[in-house]
C-alpha cells in the first residue's frame, strides 16, 4: 500500500482563531476514508485546505509527491449541499459535462465523445434518465448522485466530499456509499466528512478523527474506539456511542 497524500504541519485560522492546529498525516492509496470528530472541530475547513480552497497559515500537501496545482486535474471535490446554488439554471447532462473540462484546455469545447462519455457516467450513477432535468428539481439524494457522475466524468483519482449524506434520504445514501465503493475498487482514493458515527464500521476502511488536531488516523477499528472518541468528543467512556446506537 503507497502513501498517497501526505498532509504536514498543516494550520487554519479565522480571524485569530485557530481551527486547525499543526495537523500531520498520511493517508493510503485506494481507500475509503472518513474524516470524523465533533462539530467545530476543523473536519470541512482541513478538507478545503487541503484542496487550497482556503488559505493555510501553515502546512504543506503532496498527491503522490505532486503539489496541489501539478494534480488539480486529477481532483474531484463535492461541496456541501448547503453551498451549492440549485436554482442556477443548469440540465443534470451539463453538470456532469463540466467534469470533462479541466481535461479541454483553454477555449476548446467538449467533443461529441466527452458528451457520451459524460451520459455514461449518468448512466452509471443511475440518473441518466434524468439528463433533462433542470438540477433543482431533483431530491437530495439524486443531486447528489448526479455530482458523484461529475466526478466520474473528470477521470478524477482523488475523491473529496464534504457531509455527502446531509438532507439524502437513506436509500439513496446506501446507493452513494455502494458507488463510492466501486470507485474505491477501481484504485481512487476517497476522503468523505462525516458525522453519522453509527455508519462509520458499515462505510469506511479507515477514519481519521479530528479534533482541532489528529486524534487518530487508521483502520476503522483501531481509531474507533472508547478511549479514542471519548478524547475526541471529550465524552466519559460509559456515554461512548456504540455500534448501532444513535450518538
Amino acid at each position: 500500500m503507497k502513501d498517497v497524500i501526505k498532509v504536514k504541519n498543516l494550520s487554519v485560522s479565522y480571524d485569530g482563531i485557530t481551527v486547525v492546529d499543526d495537523v500531520s498525516f498520511t493517508l493510503d492509496e485506494g481507500k475509503l476514508i472518513g474524516i470524523i470528530g465533533p462539530n467545530g472541530a476543523g473536519k470541512s475547513s482541513l478538507l478545503k485546505a487541503m484542496l487550497s480552497l482556503i488559505p493555510r497559515d501553515r502546512g504543506r500537501v503532496t498527491f503522490s509527491g505532486k503539489k496541489m496545482r501539478e494534480i488539480k486535474k486529477k481532483i474531484a471535490y463535492i461541496q456541501q449541499r448547503a453551498d451549492i446554488d440549485w436554482d442556477f439554471p443548469i440540465l443534470v447532462k451539463d453538470v456532469v459535462l463540466l467534469g470533462t473540462y479541466p481535461r479541454l484546455g483553454l477555449f476548446r469545447r467538449p467533443s461529441k465523445e466527452d458528451r457520451n462519455f459524460a451520459l455514461q457516467c449518468l448512466e452509471k450513477v443511475g440518473m441518466d434518465s434524468f439528463a433533462q432535468k433542470q438540477i433543482g428539481q431533483l431530491s437530495g439524494g439524486q443531486q447528489q448522485r448526479v455530482f458523484l457522475a461529475r466526478a466520474l466524468a473528470q477521470r478524477a483519482d482523488y475523491f473529496f466530499l464534504d457531509e455527502p449524506f446531509v438532507g439524502v434520504d437513506v436509500a439513496s445514501e446506501r446507493e452513494i456509499i455502494h458507488i463510492l465503493k466501486e470507485i474505491r475498487d477501481a484504485g481512487k482514493t476517497i476522503c468523505i466528512v462525516h458525522h453519522d458515527l453509527t455508519k462509520v464500521n458499515e462505510y469506511f476502511d479507515q477514519l481519521l478523527l479530528l479534533n482541532k488536531k489528529v486524534i487518530a488516523y487508521g483502520d476503522v477499528n483501531d481509531v474507533y474506539t472508547a478511549e479514542h472518541m471519548g478524547e475526541a468528543y471529550n465524552l466519559q467512556l460509559q456515554d461512548f456511542p456504540r455500534k448501532g446506537a444513535t450518538p
